[in-house]
């Protein structure tokens, strides 16, 4: 009686684990697959903070339901962000959010240090009108930077697809290959270099996707760039010889800006020096003569 009652626990025991097994076969592989490949995990602060049930971008998203968003005005901010490398889903999310956080930092802060107690109203009309244009200020900051570091490494990019054109390389092959060797050194542009070659794996054509990454970036050297690219398509003129030359007029237009910012140099100088150090040099030149002067009419008037 105990052997049957026995076999027919391991028999429905066995049944049991098949079924679970096959009901949960995806969860089951994944887990034997960790076993048997475990991949170190980094503890980030990000990651604790997800663990503890805490999401930023969940957090900020309900501060962001309060500002009214049309889809003009979200596309407008979107295109801003993807300008300056936020191309996450979250991102427009987190920068309204931080439209209502920050105006709020800003007035606690006021109110914690006692700048308010000099003018209430003003104090706290300022910081909400700071903290909600600060973020438009930091992200057009941002957007300027990233435009710059693109426009310095557009000369050295080229050079390297020159090269690699010139070695046999297709105009495709010569980008994927730029985007994967100059990642570390200008790593905004192979980005954007990058996302082209996946664009063209996808099926788009060559001077669409070329067409995305100026709308991407706002960049006007890269608007001439892929100008000078589609006529050369069109014309079926040399592309080689067509971004050498673009590369020689880069840098040539960025020792022309350097050589104009040289010669302002001596008209910004005008006010400093009229303002701070002429002052300084009347003082030290005209004050012992002023004081001998002073001490000569006291002796004459004395007298």
């Amino acid at each position: 009686m105990g052997f049957a009652i026995f076999s027919f626990l391991a028999v429905f025991v066995l049944l049991l684990s098949l079924g679970l097994l096959l009901f949960y076969r995806e969860a089951a592989l994944k887990r034997i697959s960790e076993v048997i490949n475990p991949r170190p995990k980094q503890k980030t602060l990000l990651g604790t903070i997800q663990q503890t049930g805490f999401s930023l971008g969940s957090m900020v998203e309900q501060f962001e339901k309060i500002l009214p968003k049309s889809k003009q005005e979200m596309g407008v901010i979107q295109q801003r962000l993807q300008r300056g490398g936020f191309r996450g889903d979250s991102a427009i999310n987190v920068f309204y959010g931080c439209k209502v956080v920050t105006p709020l930092i800003l007035c606690a802060i006021a109110g914690v240090t006692g700048l308010a107690n000099i003018s209430p109203f003003f104090v706290y009309a300022l910081c909400l009108a700071v903290g909600f244009l600060l973020p438009d200020f930091w992200l057009g900051k941002r957007i300027a930077k990233r435009q710059a570091r693109i426009r310095r490494g557009l000369p050295d990019v080229l050079d390297l697809i020159v090269i690699c054109v010139e070695a046999g390389l297709s105009l495709d092959q010569a980008t994927a290959r730029t985007a994967t060797e100059l990642k570390g050194a200008q790593p905004d542009l192979c980005e954007e270099l990058r996302i082209v070659v996946l664009e063209q794996r996808a099926g788009r054509a060559r001077s669409d996707a070329w067409k995305h990454m100026v709308e991407r970036t706002g960049e006007e050297s890269l608007r001439n760039l892929v100008s000078m690219l589609v006529q050369a398509e069109q014309f079926g003129t040399s592309v080689a010889k067509t971004l050498r030359i673009h590369a020689d007029s880069l840098r040539t237009q960025r020792v022309q800006a350097v050589e104009e910012k040289a010669a302002k140099t001596s008209v910004k100088l005008v006010f400093p020096l009229v303002l701070f150090i002429f002052p300084a040099l009347f003082l030290v030149v005209l004050g012992p003569a002023m004081i001998l002067m002073s001490e000569s009419f006291k002796t004459l008037l004395g007298h």
